[in-house]
């Protein structure tokens, strides 16, 4: 006889059962969506927040560090939000479309709404959709992490996001920023579904602005990449803040298509960026890079789950960290390879830069195969600065602070420019610059 032993709720936990009594009834979706998000919420109450006794949070508890669950976030004044979208501009004055959502919630009248349908790309507010009889299907999880919490806590609280189309052929003619705005302090929870249409072309950059407090963001994208279709997303975790930045990616690949992937951490309390990716199609390509900063006592935490569900596929996973302080890195990468899929090709390496003596990194790859006809490999590293190298500079006249900026700065660079998008690595490597100036 098993024997369900209930859990001591912590104080966090308890607002979050709460809160969700106090805002169900004005959350979007059907019958059916209610009854996943109590579904979702009830799992929380059985297992509580992911902990570090739940495998995939070993190294990031995140039951540990909510202490509280701040309100949902209140909803945003237009003048406010152009305001912050002026102040605040992340890749400068790159040409690019934009997709706003503020506080949770999708702005149409500040979105180049026109300008993308006239591309060929549709672009729905996901609140209106979950209340279709198709609402259900765009909570769905990823096989790889079904029961995963912060999936789940995504569900029980989606507030809202966009539904984006990409019609079959499609080349959108420049990068499609996705911005999500806080004007003000309260948990923001946003899903954003994107369909790729077959052989069409999508480059897309995810960005926040603002600050939310002591509330979490938990956005979740799920992206469905079609036959001979190509993606590429920028995901930018940046900026100081003591909110919990929850993000999670949802990707399945179709025949001969292409995934790129960049997610850069660099400065939130606590960051975890899980990717989940499957590959459906045949002689399909995934191409996944990481670049991860923390100091302090900050976390950053790059989680991957890579599904070769079907033969003759690739993956390549590139990730680098640099730590600091008394920071910690976490990088988990699996690659699973069906029993069927065989001429897979999966390669992952993660290599950490540690530049003080309590910094501490968690490297965990993992292979899990059960195909005889393939080529997987992983490595791990970690670190300090070569002092051979520092001090080759330093024996040329560079100040030891400008030459420790420079070898950390060639470290990360390696992943920014393998990614390629040579119109945001300009701007991401002016990031790490940044960050060094402040470490």
């Amino acid at each position: 006889m098993n024997v369900s032993i209930p859990i001591n709720h912590t104080k966090a936990e308890s607002d979050l059962f709460d809160r969700f009594d106090n805002v169900k009834g004005a959350l979007p979706g059907s019958v059916a969506v209610a009854a996943m998000r109590e579904a979702a919420i009830d799992q929380i109450r059985e297992k509580g927040l992911p902990h570090r006794r739940v495998e995939e949070y070993k190294y990031s508890d995140l039951r540990a560090f909510l202490k509280s669950a701040a309100p949902m976030a209140a909803a945003a004044e237009a003048d406010a939000v152009k305001a912050l979208l002026d102040a605040e501009n992340s890749y400068g004055d790159l040409d690019r479309y934009r997709i706003v959502i503020a506080n949770g919630r999708y702005v149409a009248e500040l979105s180049d709404v026109n300008a993308l349908t006239a591309e060929g790309v549709l672009i729905a507010d996901i609140s209106e959709a979950l209340t279709g009889d198709n609402g259900a299907q765009l909570l769905a999880s990823p096989k790889s992490g079904p029961n995963d919490g912060i999936i789940a806590l995504n569900t029980a609280f989606l507030q809202g996001g966009v539904v984006i189309t990409v019609k079959e052929g499609v080349e959108i003619s420049k990068p499609v920023e996705l911005v999500q705005v806080a004007t003000s302090a309260g948990a923001q929870v946003t899903r954003n579904n994107v369909s790729i249409g077959k052989g069409a072309k999508v480059r897309l950059l995810e960005t926040f602005l603002g600050e939310t407090g002591e509330g979490e963001l938990n956005t979740v994208f799920d992206y469905s990449v079609a036959d001979t279709a190509f993606l590429a997303t920028t995901r930018l975790i940046a900026g100081k803040t003591d909110a919990a930045r929850l993000y999670t990616s949802i990707a399945t690949i179709g025949a001969e298509a292409e995934l790129k992937s960049l997610g850069f951490i660099a400065g939130p309390k606590f960051a975890r960026n899980q990717q989940f990716v499957e590959f459906t199609g045949e002689n399909s390509e995934a191409k996944i890079y990481g670049v991860s900063m923390a100091g302090g006592d900050d976390l950053a935490d790059q989680t991957l789950v890579v599904d070769h569900a079907v033969p003759h596929c690739n993956s390549r996973e590139f990730f680098k960290t640099v730590l600091d302080g008394r920071s910690k890195g976490v990088y988990q990468g699996r690659i699973n390879v069906a029993q069927h899929a065989q001429k897979t090709d999966g390669e992952m390496m993660t290599q950490a830069l540690l530049l003080s003596e309590e910094a501490e990194m968690a490297n965990k790859p993992e292979l899990e195969i059960f195909a005889d006809d393939v080529i997987c490999a992983h490595g791990a590293t970690s670190g300090q600065i070569d002092e051979d190298l520092l001090f080759y500079l330093r024996a040329r006249g560079i100040p030891e602070d400008e030459a420790k900026t420079l070898l950390v700065l060639a470290f990360l660079s390696e992943a920014i420019e393998e990614y390629g998008e040579e119109d945001v690595t300009d701007r991401l490597e002016q990031r790490v610059r940044d960050w060094l100036a402040g470490h």
